[in-house]
Formats: structure tokens, C-alpha cells, sequence
């Protein structure tokens, strides 16, 4: 497989020099994706999240689907979820916040019991990505132009965030990694963008992680001391198509398994979001109507499931 190298970033370079603002607007602008570094995440407790993730995935097949995600709860297990209305080839469990209200209300986590390390894990390495995701909203904020915590308010205590474990099994019957966007085959995940503000992405040390680069795909090698960075759809919208939430997908791999932890920041139900003023001008006006994040995640959030038709994406909401 070829691979290409992901541009790298540093966070505590991207805070305390504005210089550094206009590489992460070149690098937003070209890749909308970035290897994080000097993020504070120290490779033990980054190690032994994996560990964890392992470990429960090691599972028998009846424990795990004992917890599985349903209709009315989106916290658990699920093996059987859709993108771009195909099965993925991947086994998932997912972990946030009880919601009381919004599309995901009544929804609450499930863990396996008997491992209340795995417990303790997820709910530190939730905390510790909620917390850094936080630290990059700020940074992204200001380099889209926009002044003081403008954005920040919607993604503190009502936020709707969460966490999603990965488990991509050998596949006997991988779809080429040079395959096409609706060829047939199987993919551990088909080609779709992150519907939300920014993804965090732990991973193991296996490549699987392809961005779409003009006609073709580029199979990003991982950092072992970096996260992955992924823009989201709404900072596309924020950027007014400045910044592009890029195109992505993962392949299904024969020889290996893989392992990652997404972690998605995504607003309140009550938000609505635009381009920001500063992304626009009489010359370039707002391309997007306001959507609101509440309509939006249940309609994504729908398609998981079965086969409901076409994605929604924030090309419905294009002026």
C-alpha cells in the first residue's frame, strides 16, 4: 500500500504563536486533516486505552451484542452500521452522555460487566479528548478570523459529543485500495464526511485511514505520538468553504486487524450554525442557509441503521 504523510501540527505551537496560524490555515485549506502533536496525552495512558479497547472487542460475540445500540438508546455495541446506505465492515461501540432531550434523548451507556478497568478507561480518555478538543475549537476559531470564546459556548456543558470505539477484522475479501467511490466491495468504512466540528483520532500503529486527494486516495501513515485531526462539516460551513471537511474512508484489510477511538465533537442540540461574518463579504456571500444541529444529527443519525435513502449533507442546506 502506498501511504502519504499527513502534515503535522503542533498544539502548543498553534497557541502561543500567531505565526502558526496561517500553516494551519494552508494546511485546513489543502488537507482539512492534521497529525496533532504536543496535545499533553502521554503515550501510557494512550497505550493503555488501546489495551482496553483490545480487550473488550476480545469479547464473546453474545457479551458484546448484550449491549447493543437500538433505535432508542445510541450508546452500546453495534455491528451491523451503514455508510452511504452499504455495510461496513467493522464491529463499533459508542459512548456519551445521557441525553434527556435532542434526536438521542433516553439514551445511556452501556459497559460490559466485569470490566470496570474498561469503564474507568473510556470515561478518562473521554474526558481528556472533550478537554483538548475544546483547546483546538479555540485555535480553530481563531484562525477562521472569529474573536474571543465566540464558538465555544455551544460545545461546554450541553454539548453532544461522544465517543466511538473501532474494531476493523481481517477481511477475506478486502475491495481493492485504489477502488473507486461506488465500486463494488468490502471497506471498513465507505467514503462519507464527519458530520460534526472536529474528530480526535487515537490509533493504532496499522495504516487504514485513506483521504481523497483530487481523483485518488491517499492511505495515511500513522504517527505513533500524534492524534489524528479531521475537520467536520460544521467547520466547513463556519469557513464558508474555506476550510473543506475532507472526503475520507477506511480500508478493510486481509492480513491484520486494526483498532481506533474517534472521538466527535459535536454542539448542542440547540445550535444553529452559519458561516461565520468573518468568512464573509460582498464579494464572497454566505453559501449556506443556518442549520440547525438537532434536525441535522437525527437525519445522519438515521442512516445508520437502515437503509432510509440518500445521507443527508450540508449540500441540502447550500444557498
Amino acid at each position: 500500500m502506498q501511504t502519504e504523510a499527513l502534515p503535522t501540527l503542533d498544539l502548543e505551537t498553534l497557541e502561543h504563536e500567531p505565526r502558526a496560524l496561517a500553516e494551519l490555515d494552508r494546511i485546513c485549506s489543502t488537507w482539512g486533516a492534521f497529525q496533532l502533536t504536543g496535545h499533553g496525552i502521554d503515550a501510557r495512558t494512550r497505550s493503555a486505552t488501546l489495551a482496553e479497547i483490545r480487550r473488550f472487542f476480545a469479547l464473546p460475540g453474545a457479551e458484546k451484542r448484550a449491549l447493543s445500540r437500538t433505535a432508542t438508546n445510541a450508546w452500546g455495541f453495534f455491528d451491523r452500521e451503514l455508510t452511504k446506505n452499504r455495510r461496513d465492515w467493522k464491529e463499533i461501540w459508542d459512548f456519551g452522555p445521557a441525553d434527556r432531550e435532542g434526536p438521542m434523548a433516553g439514551s445511556i451507556a452501556q459497559f460490559p460487566d466485569g470490566m470496570p478497568e474498561f469503564r474507568g478507561a473510556m470515561e478518562g480518555w473521554f474526558a481528556l479528548c472533550h478537554a483538548l478538543a475544546l483547546r483546538l475549537l479555540d485555535v480553530l476559531e481563531r484562525g477562521l478570523g472569529a474573536t474571543g470564546a465566540e464558538l465555544r459556548g455551544d460545545f461546554e456543558a450541553a454539548h453532544s459529543s461522544f465517543l466511538r470505539l473501532n474494531w476493523y477484522p481481517r477481511c477475506p475479501t478486502p475491495a481493492p485500495h485504489d477502488l473507486p467511490l461506488d465500486a463494488e466491495g468490502h471497506l471498513g468504512i465507505r467514503h462519507h464526511t464527519d458530520s460534526g466540528a472536529l474528530t480526535l483520532l487515537l490509533h493504532d500503529a496499522e495504516p487504514g485511514m485513506q483521504l481523497r486527494r483530487g481523483e485518488g486516495w491517499s492511505l495515511i501513515e500513522p504517527r505513533e505520538d500524534a492524534l489524528l485531526v479531521v475537520l467536520g462539516d460544521v467547520v466547513q460551513v463556519w469557513s464558508n468553504d474555506r476550510w473543506r471537511a475532507p472526503l475520507h474512508r477506511v480500508v478493510a484489510r486481509a492480513d491484520r486487524d486494526r483498532y481506533s477511538a474517534p472521538y466527535f465533537l459535536n454542539p448542542s442540540y440547540d445550535c444553529v450554525y452559519a458561516p461565520l461574518g468573518a468568512q464573509c463579504s460582498p464579494a464572497h456571500p454566505a453559501r449556506y442557509r443556518p442549520i440547525r444541529w438537532s434536525e441535522f444529527r437525527a437525519l445522519r443519525a438515521a442512516g445508520d441503521y437502515a437503509d432510509q435513502g440518500a445521507e443527508v449533507q450540508i449540500s441540502d442546506f447550500r444557498i
